[in-house]
């Protein structure tokens, strides 16, 4: 009934629970000393006491000691973590404008699909995250700095252009300065919000610094990156008449999301790429804070006692 990582309030309360096995034993020491008279019981009272008012009896006491543990653990106020929405949050959505992203295993292709999620993401955000957009191919953009006017960014996301080459180390560099463009809290000036990067790519690093050392500038900086593998095996690209393959490459990927404290994620059509962002915006959206439970525990206790009434009433009842 007790977690065993639940956390306290008041846990030196705790010590209470130590009457319940005290009265547990006193109960079975007194129930032995009553069934040793049953002997001495005339066949007449043993045919008024039913032969099932032992168990009822026995299960009575168990819920009313369940209903007194449960109350202590509500005494000592216990404390649970749950998701609290984000008031303020910046999140840069790094988007891979590398050629590949032209393939078309993704209908129309990879990149005219990626704006449209990227869209939706950033719109189902809380109206005062900051978004920043920085696009990546050889090198590394920031479009739009940290701003709550998502109209802005639609607009630089429709206007993303494919450009050769894949640095997907700078794409994440170049989102951490943006990070430092975030304006400070008018309501709070010293606060430091909580960021993370949200990086779609399809390709692995072929330029620019190593995205492993990306991550790990970003895991300093307290800021995960959450890596969303976009397209599938299949995909290619016409380059100069020649059919060449755009695999995507899920290693890099996995690795900078692990390195950084973010998680990895992939997505295979437009659709999939839509429940990835979604999963993503849970993630970001929302905080773990403490939060007392001790209504929880004192309903348990109501419930037990309830029950124990209800056997011991069960008992009386049959009792001429």
């Amino acid at each position: 009934m007790i977690p065993l990582a639940m956390e306290f309030m008041a846990p030196q309360r705790l010590w209470a629970l130590a009457v319940i096995p005290v009265i547990a034993v006193l109960y079975v020491f007194l129930a032995g000393r009553t069934s040793s008279h049953k002997r001495a019981m005339s066949r007449r009272l043993q045919l008024v006491v039913p032969k099932d008012a032992a168990w009822k009896r026995h299960g009575a006491v168990l819920l009313a000691l369940l209903s007194l543990g449960a109350l202590v653990v509500a005494w000592a106020i216990p404390k649970d973590y749950v998701d609290k929405p984000r008031d303020r949050a910046t999140i840069v959505v790094a988007i891979d404008v590398s050629w590949s992203m032209e393939a078309e295993d993704v209908d129309p292709n990879r990149l005219e699909a990626a704006k449209v999620s990227a869209k939706n993401f950033v719109n189902s955000l809380p109206e005062r995250f900051n978004v920043a957009l920085v696009t990546f191919a050889g090198t590394a953009d920031v479009a739009v700095p940290p701003t709550v006017d998502r109209g802005a960014v639609d607009r630089a996301i429709d206007s993303l252009e494919l450009a050769p080459s894949t640095a997907v180390g700078e794409g994440i560099y170049k989102s951490l300065d943006a990070l430092k463009l975030v304006a400070p809290d008018p309501d709070d000036p010293e606060a430091v919000a909580p960021a993370a990067i949200v990086l779609l790519s399809d390709g692995a690093t072929n330029i620019g610094r190593s995205s492993a050392g990306a991550a790990q500038a970003a895991k300093d900086q307290n800021v995960p990156v959450y890596t969303i593998a976009y397209g599938t095996d299949d995909g290619y690209v016409i380059q100069d008449g020649q059919r060449q393959r755009v695999a995507v490459d899920h290693y890099e990927l996995s690795e900078i999301a692990k390195i950084s404290g973010g998680k990895k994620y992939a997505a295979e059509s437009s659709g999939q790429l839509t429940e990835v962002y979604e999963a993503i915006r849970e993630s970001v959206g929302y905080e773990k804070v403490p939060a007392e439970i001790t209504d929880r525990y004192a309903g348990y206790a109501i419930a037990f006692a309830v029950l124990s009434a209800l056997g011991v009433i069960s008992l009386g009842a049959r009792w001429p």
